[in-house]
This record gives C-alpha cells, structure tokens and sequence, in this order.
C-alpha cells in the first residue's frame, strides 16, 4: 500500500467522507470540515499509522497534502 493510498484512507476515515478524493495541491481550505479540531485528528491518525511523531512546528508546517506525503516518504519504508 502507498504512501498516498494510505493516506486516503486516513482522510476519509477522519472527515467521515467515503467519496473524498485528495491530491498533492489538497489543503484545508478544500475540504468541507477541516477545521483545527479535524486538523489535530488528522494529525493523530497519521502519527499512528505510519509510526512517526510530529514535532509542535510541524503539526502545523505543511503547505498542502503533497508536502506531507513527501515528508511522511521520506521517513518510512515503503514496499
């Protein structure tokens, strides 16, 4: 499973949107109910999938889903 594709599921899971289509250029502003709360649970659910912790800064640092899943690349091993 990629990256990308796990990270759709997270999005649907989190935004309880089964027909949520997510691209690189994605951000908050494009999804319907994205605010701070979903933000921090979307977070969450991100460290607990794929292993990793953000630091404060970075919870809120990524410009758009395409910065994130390059970073979340960068730090996991991908089959």
């Amino acid at each position: 499973m990629t990256v990308e594709s796990r990270l759709l599921e997270i999005f649907r899971s989190v935004f309880a949107n089964d027909h949520l289509v997510i691209h690189d250029s994605t951000t908050a502003g494009d999804v319907p109910g994205w605010d701070s709360l979903a933000h921090i649970n979307l977070m969450f659910s991100i460290e607990n999938e794929f292993g990793v912790r953000f630091t404060d800064d970075q919870l809120m640092s990524f410009a758009d889903v395409g910065e994130l899943r390059r970073f979340l690349e960068s730090r996991t091993q991908v089959a």
